[in-house]
């Protein structure tokens, strides 16, 4: 019998009764990289693991192991494919190893280079300026002087426009410390250089950017750029949480363009200090496994209390084609209890699912293991959150000036009330066609995010 679709209210009143006061999404399977680890006993392993906590187990295929040579081969295998009107085919689990999940998600850093690019906006447009989009502060690109608006000529000699035409950025994701990546760049005042970028170890910084902006009409805003919801961004949230706040701020900028997601609590954190003491206790998401693990697994996360909570009634959010799972869940949990969210720049990425990851033989799967709903039973968002305002990003303005079409959006509205006139876009709109391609890959399109919603 297939999984069937629970409507949504019905589904969320199941998991406030097992959710208790909140926490988190109960414990996956022990950790098994002890076990034998044969390809054979790998596979065993998977199939198992896939029909007990897989949220499409019942809709998955089940083909016998014995037809693939590989674990990465039946993994793929394994996954739904969209037989069910309700759910798109699954674009977002995989694997990767354990060290790398480790370093990312518990020590908060990674290896690379550190640069992303705008791919995904020129998607089949291989005449079209590809720019740098982000640097990591702390990484080898940064040390390099690679920087937010540099045009890419060539990445290892390979032009911009065959890159685009082949919707090929491999170039920009390391293997290994010391690969080396070499950039053909123009600058803003259009001089050419060659830049040499050693791949390396370095730290995230999931707090990018905090300042207090002021609009035309003299309203003070806080902007806070959230690139990661790790455990990392706690302790500096709560300092410019408080900043602002004494600073006068009468709302927030929260720029989610690049926010892939992270941590289902952190997220919680942060979607808590802007809703203030109106929303404590109350459900900031709720998530709803598979028939199999509902009873021991669906589990409430609650807004929390937050003594230096700005307590907006209004929060601007800055989003993307890359805003996306637990960045989604806290426009969806903000919206929940009543906060009006303006939602400034494009269409978010549409994961309204998440992982409770699970290691095998120096392996870590995080698998599609749950739905994520809102406090009004709210969920879905396949197609992703539509912006209030649309709004298209010039790569050539940095992050954080109020002259960056988003950022100065938002401070439009704040004094109007209303978003700015359109006007010609630097980028042409994507088709449903090219935005499905370009958030296909697991993990990264063009440089920079990964996509997850960690039941933690």
């Amino acid at each position: 019998m297939p999984l069937q679709p629970r409507p949504l209210l019905a589904a969320l009143s199941t998991a406030l009764l097992l959710g208790a006061c909140g926490g988190g999404g109960g414990d996956a399977p022990a950790n098994a990289s002890g076990g034998e680890c044969t390809v054979e006993a790998q596979k065993s392993w998977l199939a198992s693991y896939m029909d007990e906590w897989y949220f499409w187990t019942r809709l998955s295929p089940r083909p016998a192991s014995s037809g693939f040579d590989t674990v990465s081969d039946y993994f793929r295998a394994l996954l739904y494919t969209g037989s069910d009107p309700a759910f798109p085919a699954d674009r977002w689990s995989g694997r990767e190893s354990t060290e790398s999940y480790n370093r990312f998600f518990g020590d908060g850093q990674t290896l690379g280079y550190g640069v992303a690019v705008a791919g995904l906006e020129v998607t089949g447009q291989p005449g079209r300026p590809l720019y740098v989009r982000y640097v990591e502060a702390l990484s080898p690109a940064a040390a390099a002087g690679v920087r937010r608006g540099d045009e890419v000529l060539a990445l290892n000699s390979r032009s911009a426009a065959d890159l685009i035409a082949a919707n090929d950025f491999a170039a920009l994701t390391a293997n290994a410390a010391g690969d080396a990546l070499q950039l053909r760049l123009r600058s803003a005042d259009g001089t050419e250089r060659s830049v040499s970028v050693l791949a390396g170890i370095y730290a995230l910084t999931p707090l990018a950017q905090q300042q207090l902006v002021s609009s035309l009409g003299g309203r003070r805003l806080g902007y806070v750029m959230v690139k990661d919801m790790l455990s990392q961004l706690t302790s500096p949230l709560d300092a410019t949480i408080a900043s602002l706040r004494s600073a006068g701020a009468e709302a927030v900028v929260l720029d989610l363009r690049y926010n892939g997601g992270g941590l289902v609590s952190v997220g919680g954190t942060l979607a808590s200090a802007l809703a203030g003491p109106a929303a404590q206790g109350q459900v900031y998401a709720s998530l709803l496994y598979n028939d199999r693990r509902a009873a021991s697994n669906n589990s409430v996360f609650r807004f929390t209390s937050t003594p230096q909570a700005l307590a907006a009634p209004r929060v601007y959010v800055l989003t993307g084609q890359r805003t996306c799972s637990a960045s989604e869940q806290l426009i969806n949990g903000l919206r929940g209890v009543g906060i009006e969210v303006v939602m400034i720049g494009d269409t978010t990425c549409g994961k309204p699912v998440g992982f409770l990851p699970s290691a095998r033989c120096g392996t870590t799967y995080s698998v599609v293991n749950f739905e994520s709903v809102n406090a009004r039973g709210q969920g879905r968002y396949f197609d992703g959150l539509s912006a209030t305002c649309r709004v298209t990003e010039d790569f050539r303005q940095p992050l954080g000036n109020a002259a960056e079409p988003l950022l100065a959006a938002a401070l439009q509205h704040a004094d109007t009330g209303a978003c700015p006139a359109a006007g010609a876009d630097r980028a042409m709109p994507l088709s449903a066609r090219q935005r499905s391609e370009g958030l296909t890959r697991p993990w990264q399109d063009d440089g920079g995010e990964r996509r997850g919603m960690l039941a933690r």
